[in-house]
């Protein structure tokens, strides 16, 4: 059960074990360190670090609930919904991670090929040495290499002249379906919250299907103040809380000190009027 006492958020975040640089263990003390004290480790398609995450963030006297970032494929583009609150040891869950990962692989390969079409030969076993997750190698760590190599200046124009949707090295993941995202979640026991809204490239239509549906198929939250949206967007992303009467969530989008715009505990707090999501945790 959540504590009622004043506390920090952070409900979104990555580690080694995905796409983030630091260890499940030092993202865990580095929340700690920032003041937060409810805290989620939410790794993209994996749950490999939670064990670590949570032995270290109660060794520190934060509260913790495992987490998940699940990649989900809707109206032809990607779209990420996390899982607060749940079981890891779920088997529909695991196997659905173990479907996605097999995919991720091939993937990797295919954008691997691309680049090297473009010129930029080694690019997979570049990107392989920053992957903490053989595993789970993303765009992030192909974008990692191409700084290091001083193929780019940073890793935003990596993204935006190669790997971003519809660059040249760009391939579409094989994602899950959203009613699989959210079965997958609802089997493990969790609270489903759409990620950082904010950041996918939806026409008005596709957001009012989008919001409608994911709440008909049991989706419960939305990220209202995140890493990942601008200030204007926390109002914005509050009214539609508001509007189809989402649980709000909170997180930075940590992966890196070097790499990301927020740090862990970093944020605002989320609008006194809207129900926060730990509210649906038991």
């Amino acid at each position: 059960m959540i504590e009622s006492r004043t506390f920090k958020a952070d409900l979104h975040c990555h580690s080694s074990v995905s796409d983030g640089v630091l260890t499940p263990t030092e993202v865990a003390t580095r929340a700690h360190a920032n003041g937060v004290t409810l805290w989620s480790l939410t790794d993209h398609d994996e749950i490999g670090g939670i064990a670590a995450a949570r032995k270290q963030a109660e060794a520190l006297g934060m509260q913790f609930v495992s987490g998940i970032e699940i990649s989900v494929t809707w109206a032809e583009r990607t779209l990420h919904v996390v899982g607060l609150n749940i079981d890891v040891e779920d088997r529909d869950l695991n196997e659905g991670l173990e479907k996605i990962r097999r995919d991720r692989e091939q993937r990797a390969h295919a954008m691997a090929d691309k680049l090297a079409e473009l010129g930029f030969a080694g690019t997979y076993e570049g990107a392989l040495g920053y992957a903490g997750n053989p595993n789970l190698l993303s765009r992030t760590h192909f974008a990692r290499y191409m700084v290091e190599q001083k193929h780019c200046s940073s890793m935003q124009a990596v993204f935006d002249q190669y790997l971003a949707d519809g660059k040249p090295a760009y391939v579409a993941g094989e994602w899950a379906q959203l009613d699989e995202a959210l079965g997958w979640i609802h089997s493990a026991g969790g609270v489903a919250v759409i990620a950082h809204p904010g950041r996918y490239k939806y026409s008005r239509r596709e957001f009012t299907t989008l919001f409608r549906t994911f709440k008909l198929m049991g989706g419960k939250g939305i990220e209202v103040v995140t890493g990942s949206h601008t200030p204007d967007q926390y109002h914005q992303y509050a009214n539609v809380a508001r509007q189809y009467g989402f649980l709000a969530s909170c997180g930075s989008d940590f992966h890196s000190p070097q790499e990301s715009r927020v740090d862990l505990g970093g944020l605002p707090g989320l609008p006194s009027d809207l129900v926060p999501v730990w509210k649906a945790f038991n």
